[in-house]
């Protein structure tokens, strides 16, 4: 006879166990679902967390090697991948062994276990079969692969396999300009890798505002970028492995790489839920639907996090597993209704953007105002030798309210969440001007540019 549970959650990533905390907290008996030894999901195992702390090594590296202009000079680091790798593992170690403390202390019930889908009111989650008076899916997602390119794991790798730093190839093609691919190719090169990247459309980070992608791609750190360019096929030879591009014009090149990253996006992970012998809609992605309570067709189950669509981010999950949790809980009033959602690119220079873009307005035809503020203006910018910058608004024309932003330059991603702010709280570029920033700070940058929407910033002229 299967057991019952009061609530459910399958998946213990940023969404399923910010769920769980939050219904635990409310009193609910809460059992979570996941086939890891400890909650953390994709992000904290197999990605913004490994990806980061590495990250981040990188960004010591380049700026040890920007100082000799400025007098201070240092040898060329030696790179130890073995001790690079212990400490990245240490860090995932850390962070989800904590989230296992933090789960026992609320007194959650942790199954480790893959779960799948019996019925509408019953799962299995191992050999043991439970019913459940709610349950939340929060599975996330899973690398989005190419037809006819296999991923063997070897020679051609996806962003899980890069992760482990098993080897850093002489030579490496990245197949996508997304994040994933500019955030692994970065680190490969500095890492040592002559780093190429094969990207379909005319420039990284397609639908991106142009004017922030600029910032990166006048200092990246690859050695070719072929864009307009399609991977048609890749044949290993021996120790190599045989690249066939194409671009738009319909001509066809072949090089030679030791090892290529596929980085194309990510699709939602519902292969193994068994969906199928439930009455749970999808769209035709393969995304489930949910409303703005997160709760699906089926009025007892609920979706969080990748699965429920763009953008697939840690940050959007648990928001949406909060929510979910504080319905379940008996708050009807909770809702996900967002006004903007942050998104960062942790390459070196970072690039950031939340709410309206310039690119979105154009294309939604909304007249818009735009306000920038270049790094080359600021005082804390050029003291820090990262002038190559730029902080941007996008206003309403009528009455200054801020719409949407972004920032492209060194730390960007620290500075977004004022903008988000500024959108969530229908502040306008008023609102930021008369808001007095520390000086000298990056901050400075966001009110300069707000700044511009009456006049000219203190220290700017156009």
């Amino acid at each position: 006879m299967a057991k019952n549970k009061e609530l459910i959650i399958i998946g213990a990533g940023p969404g399923g166990y910010a769920a769980a905390f939050q219904a635990a907290e409310s009193g609910l008996k809460v059992t979570l679902i996941d086939p890891q030894e400890n909650p953390g999901g994709v992000c904290l195992y197999r990605g913004c967390i490994p990806s980061k702390a590495l990250l981040h090594l990188c960004k010591i590296k380049q700026e040890a090697r920007e100082a000799s202009e400025w007098g201070l000079e240092f040898g060329e680091p030696e790179i130890d991948i073995k001790k690079i790798r212990k400490w990245k593992d240490k860090v995932v170690e850390k962070l989800t062994g904590g989230l296992g403390q933090l789960s026992k202390s609320k007194g959650i019930e942790y199954i480790q276990e893959k779960a799948e889908f019996v019925s509408d009111n019953k799962i299995k989650a191992g050999k043991e079969e439970l019913e459940f008076d709610h349950l939340i899916i929060a599975t996330g997602s899973v690398n989005l692969e190419l037809p006819d390119i296999k991923v063997d794991h070897e020679k051609v790798i996806d962003s899980t396999d890069a992760l482990e730093l098993t080897e850093i190839p002489d030579t490496l093609l990245v197949i996508g300009g997304g994040y994933i691919g500019l955030e692994m190719g970065s680190v490969y090169a500095s890492l040592g890798s002559e780093v190429s990247i094969a990207e379909m459309t005319p420039g990284f980070l397609p639908g991106a505002d142009r004017d922030l992608v600029k910032i990166l791609e006048n200092e990246n750190p690859f050695k070719e970028t072929y864009f307009n360019t399609k991977v048609e096929s890749l044949e290993i030879k021996k120790d190599k492995i045989e690249v066939e591009f194409s671009t738009k014009e319909e001509e066809k090149n072949k090089l030679k790489f030791d090892k290529v990253l596929v980085a194309v996006g990510r699709r939602p992970n519902t292969s193994g839920l068994n969906l199928e012998n439930t009455g749970i809609k999808t769209d035709e992605n393969g995304f489930i639907k949910v409303d703005d309570k997160r709760q699906t067709n089926i009025e007892n189950i609920y979706a969080i996090g990748d699965l429920t669509g763009e953008p697939l981010l840690a940050h959007k999950a648990t928001h949406e597993g909060r929510i979910a949790a504080e319905v379940i809980s008996g708050d009807k009033s909770a809702a996900y209704d967002p006004a903007a959602i942050p998104g960062i690119v942790f390459t070196n220079p970072e690039i950031a953007w939340t709410g309206l873009s310039e690119t979105g307005a154009k294309e939604k035809g909304i007249e818009v105002k735009i306000l920038k503020f270049p790094w080359s203006a600021s005082g804390r910018a050029v003291s820090m030798g990262t002038s190559n910058g730029l902080t941007k608004l996008i206003t309403d024309p009528e009455n200054g309210r801020i719409l949407g932003g972004g920032v492209a330059g060194k730390n960007a991603g620290s500075l977004i969440p004022e903008i988000n702010l500024a959108i969530e709280m229908a502040a306008t570029a008023e609102d930021l001007e008369l808001s007095i920033h520390p000086h000298p700070t990056l901050s400075e940058t966001i009110m300069e540019a707000a700044e511009s929407f009456m006049g000219v910033p203190t220290h700017y002229s156009k």
